[in-house]
């Protein structure tokens, strides 16, 4: 009885070990839709849609206040809990400089590719775009941090990607820059694969919690938008209008779209920490079949629900959680347990 006993209590903790950090990968990409759907609420607002200008500024000034807020949320909870001065000791470290290195290339560098890919090739390219990141995150894993990626899970993944490309397809693509929309595209699945990648090394580092790298790379990558893109882009004298012209509901939008991605990358960095870069990021990219729900649930828009999204959402969340959850190596496990 005791054997068995041991036994039931270690397939558990076996259990318990792989299904804990997949329910953080699934609640990364339930939270980021949650932030896309209320971004996207307050992108659509007059002061983003008045003029030619606001419109141009609109991505990369929502990013800037996003970023920010985000940064200051981290900074009241790091603070609340009186770990600023780890965070600063961890910024001293070589792992935190590189983290410093990962927020430059999934901030400004990923996030911009991004808006020039939605700019110059259209919105559902822009979409795809951003989702082909775990895959180009899977093949530099396996490369840089030797992590393993079986056939039946590039299958999985190759399914995941085609249900999100379902999701966002349209027959009305106008590519208006096919150069610089292309480069966009490379810049953002580039941007944010590489930044997975590095997250993943530097997690390691006892020094380097979570919330710490998440401080730094949030702190990076507002600071990167304020000094260097919006004064490039002419862009701040629209981002203080924002702040003294009365802009209603826009600002406090902005601030709570913060508040549910910075939940969504405190749980996709302690996924990315558990079971590695490439199963995180097929986690995260169910972010597109959530989107679905909170489109009917808070939006009220149930024209989003056609046979074609259901099924594509479907295929995303099924096929982006076996791929990660790696179902035959748990079951294998457990196996070897009863043995």
């Amino acid at each position: 009885m005791t054997v068995n006993s041991d036994l039931s209590l270690r397939d558990k903790s076996e259990f318990t070990k792989e299904v804990i950090p997949i329910l953080f990968g699934i609640l990364a990409g339930v939270t980021w839709a949650l932030e896309t759907v209320i971004l996207g609420a307050a992108l659509a607002m007059s002061p983003f849609v008045s003029t030619q200008q606001a419109i141009f500024l609109a991505p990369f000034v929502s990013t800037f206040f996003h970023d920010l807020c985000s940064a200051v949320w981290m900074l009241v909870f790091n603070g609340a809990r009186g770990q600023l001065k780890n965070v600063l000791g961890a910024l001293k470290t070589k792992s935190g400089k590189f983290v410093v290195l990962a927020g430059l290339i999934g901030g400004p560098v990923g996030m911009t590719g991004y808006v020039l890919a939605i700019n110059y090739m259209g919105p559902s390219v822009g979409a795809v775009a951003s989702a082909i990141f775990p895959a180009i995150g899977a093949v530099l894993a396996c490369i840089f941090l030797k992590e393993k990626m079986q056939w039946y899970r590039w299958l999985l993944l190759a399914f995941t990607l085609g249900g999100v490309y379902g999701l966002s397809y349209s027959p009305e693509i106008e590519i208006t820059n096919f150069g610089l929309g292309l480069l966009g595209v490379l810049m953002c699945s580039f941007g944010w694969g590489i930044e997975a990648v590095i997250l993943a090394k530097c997690l390691k580092d006892p020094a380097v919690k979570n919330e710490y790298a998440l401080q730094i790379r949030q702190t990076t990558s507002a600071l990167v938008y304020g000094a260097v893109l919006l004064p490039a882009l002419r862009g701040w004298g629209f981002t203080v209008r924002l702040f003294t012209s009365g802009t209603g509901w826009l600002l406090p939008l902005i601030a709570l779209a913060a508040l549910c991605a910075t939940i969504s990358y405190l749980c996709y960095y302690r996924a990315i920490s558990k079971i590695g870069a490439s199963k995180a990021m097929a986690l995260d990219v169910t972010y597109a079949a959530w989107a679905i729900f909170f489109t009917v649930l808070i939006l009220r828009d149930t024209s989003v629900l056609t046979p074609l999204t259901v099924g594509c959402a479907v295929i995303v969340i099924v096929c982006g959680v076996l791929s990660a959850a790696d179902v035959k190596e748990l079951l294998k496990k457990r196996e070897k347990n009863h043995e």
